[in-house]
């Protein structure tokens, strides 16, 4: 191999590792600046969480999603709560104790991540009621049919775990 060619070779890796190196340092401080928002504002920033922070500051929660925690949320997705029938989404907003009682069931005290979610068998949500948790093969499930579909987005008060569906509570 000739000195030029190896310093070519050289100079190519030393700016393909520079370029990598930056962006892992950007994306170590995007991740940074994630983690110094709250559960509310990480979500809101995600643009795909708006029926649930809508539904969340209807039933006076969001200001505890907000507060020191640490807490745990399965947040359902717009397009999640767009599977539940527009009835049963009206008389929730018209009943704050039965919106409250639902939302809650979303929420366990605590930062579990999903190494810890994958090796539990329930959850016991700020509701009262536990959230049952099943393993099939890489996928997590909530009560049988909701999928865990994106895990530990990290939060300054918590972590958020994105849902495929609404959790019902048990009446």
């Amino acid at each position: 191999m000739n000195t030029r060619l190896r310093y070519s070779l050289a100079a190519l890796g030393v700016a393909v590792l520079t370029a990598i190196a930056g962006v892992g340092g950007a994306a170590a401080t995007s991740g940074q600046q994630a983690a110094q928002k709250n559960i509310v504002q990480t979500a809101s920033d995600a643009g795909q969480f708006k029926t649930l922070i809508a539904l969340a500051k209807r039933a006076g929660l969001a200001g505890a999603l907000s507060g020191p925690g640490p807490l745990t949320v399965f947040a359902p997705t717009d397009k999640a709560f767009a599977k539940v029938p527009k009835a049963t989404l009206r008389k929730l907003q018209r009943n704050r104790a039965q919106l409250r009682a639902v939302l809650l069931y979303h929420v366990v005290k605590g930062n579990v991540k999903a190494a810890q979610v994958v090796k539990l068998r329930r959850a016991k949500t700020l509701n009262g009621a536990a959230v049952r948790i099943g393993v099939k093969g890489s996928r997590v499930y909530l009560n049988r049919t909701n999928r865990v579909v994106k895990t530990d987005i990290g939060a300054s008060n918590g972590t958020i775990h994105v849902i495929d569906g609404v959790l019902i509570p048990p009446a």
